[in-house]
């Protein structure tokens, strides 16, 4: 497993091997071949940072003057260069192009379309497989959730009933679209198999959207704050964000204003990522009239409307209003399961869906089959709607923690809403602190946070707070630390 090197955003090599003090090359000889090698092979490319010597000497296991040694004929090679104050990099040099002839992949990398993700995202998206760090932002279900023995009694099962686990057909296994079209029917929305197309995942719904059925320049209106903003999907396709604001009720449609052609609203109307709203029945139907009246789609995500606790029911989602084909509806397995089944739905009129499943065909020749299978066989044997019982349950057990640590800890610093389902709860701080500076400084203590500015459009101060992943006894010591942070910051 690679070792992250650095807590803070600075982009630095990644050192995954250590010199070996048993055999007789000298542990700086050592060092010296392998960034040589790195350079050679172009994994570490020009320009690229080393760590600083004595997170070397760290990472290496070793002294600080090996380090030095190492460094200094490497330098005499001129395969890095040491620039006071910019840290050493990678260099430019005869020596480098004679050991072999890679090609400058900094120029691939710049020069491709897609966009690369904030870099506070790259970061916990590295941290969250340090398991030295407590993760209070994670939006997936914590390993001790994991409902191992119902997965065991399914598994079992489905070698009599699989045929093959060759290619599915474009939209997906028809027996798990079946069973979506009866589960779908629970929740008030009526559609065929047809209107049905397997994703590896929401978020690839997303993706086939960007880029089969939006024209670079097309305007994708979202809530403010919004998981949409902290991704760079919409973006690389060309697109353009216009953040609209939430009052109580939900997204306020009447401040969309006028509506250019080829527009699209997303919204995540129940439990709210980051907020966990829950957008009222009545902000609903103005939501959708709205948009029928201005012939403004709708992408609705529903990653979250089964994770409801308190007793009490969210809404029936936007679409099942529709019947003139005005919503896209998103679903998955990956909040309410499992992450790594890698199954998603999107719901929609035959032609969007249709032209999405041959995009997706070209990307990937479709989500697993064996997940597919599987996910078929929880759904009709009814495991999965006691497991979700079950988990209400869990959910709300790990919410009142948190609820407790949070009134212990920031009673005088931060205002919240109790949420009645999702997974997180979305913290509003009353510090000088920034979220940005808060993040880092949860960092040195080991504790992953989701600033709220990697969901908005302007700078705020808030916190997505997970309540879902960390251990119990984690959550709250993370959040009291937290607490500590914000207080002892002034």
């Amino acid at each position: 497993m690679e070792r992250q090197t650095n807590n803070s955003t600075d982009k630095f090599v990644n050192i995954t091997w250590q010199p070996n003090p048993k055999i007789k090359k000298a542990l700086h000889k050592q060092i010296v071949d392998y960034i040589s090698a790195k350079v050679a092979s172009g994994d570490w490319t020009v320009g690229s940072k080393l760590p600083p010597q004595r997170e070397l000497a760290k990472l290496f296991g070793i002294n600080r003057s090996t380090i030095i040694n190492a460094m200094e004929t490497l330098k005499s090679y001129g395969i890095i260069d040491a620039d006071y104050g910019g840290g050493t990099k990678i260099a430019c040099n005869t020596w480098s192009l004679l050991m072999s002839s890679p090609p400058d992949w900094n120029k691939y990398i710049a020069s491709g379309p897609f966009k690369p993700n904030l870099p506070t995202i790259q970061l916990i998206n590295r941290l969250e497989f340090d398991k030295n760090f407590i993760r209070l932002g994670t939006g997936e279900l914590s390993p001790q959730l994991f409902p191992q023995d119902m997965l065991a009694d399914i598994f079992r099962t489905l070698p009599a009933k699989i045929s093959s686990l060759n290619y599915l057909e474009a939209r997906g296994l028809s027996e798990l679209r079946e069973s979506l079209v009866q589960r779908l029917a629970l929740r008030g929305i009526n559609v065929k198999p047809s209107n049905i197309l397997i994703t590896s995942g929401s978020l690839q719904a997303l993706q086939l959207i960007s880029v089969g059925m939006l024209k670079p320049g097309a305007q994708v209106y979202t809530e403010t704050p919004t998981y949409l903003k902290s991704l760079q999907v919409f973006q690389s396709a060309g697109i353009s964000f216009t953040g609209i604001a939430m009052d109580k009720s939900g997204l306020v449609p009447w401040k969309i204003g006028k509506v250019p052609n080829g527009s699209l609203l997303y919204t995540i109307p129940t439990y709210q990522n980051p907020t966990t709203l829950v957008m009222t029945v009545e902000r609903r139907r103005e939501v959708f009239d709205f948009c029928s009246k201005h012939r403004l789609p709708i992408l609705e995500d529903d990653a979250y409307g089964e994770l409801y606790f308190d007793g009490e029911v969210p809404p029936l989602p936007i679409k099942a209003l529709d019947n003139s084909g005005v919503v896209l509806y998103t679903g998955t397995i990956s909040k309410t399961l499992a992450p790594g089944f890698r199954v998603g739905w999107l719901v929609g009129p035959e032609s969007v869906v249709n032209r999405l499943a041959d995009v997706k065909m070209q990307m990937d020749y479709g989500a697993s089959s064996l997940s597919q299978w599987a996910l078929t066989e929880i759904f009709d044997s009814g495991a999965y709607d006691e497991y979700l019982s079950k988990l209400g349950l869990q959910l709300k057990e790990r919410r009142d923690i948190a609820l407790e640590a949070l009134d212990k800890n920031f009673s005088d610093i931060a205002a919240w809403d109790t949420p009645t389902g999702g997974l997180y709860i979305w913290l509003r701080v009353n510090s000088k602190i920034s979220s940005d500076k808060l993040f880092q400084e949860a960092l040195n203590k080991n504790i992953l946070l989701n600033p709220g500015s990697v969901y908005d459009y302007k700078e705020n101060k808030n916190i997505r707070l997970s309540f879902a992943y960390a251990n119990k006894e984690d959550l709250a010591k993370g959040i009291a630390t937290l607490g500590d942070i914000i207080k002892n910051y002034g």
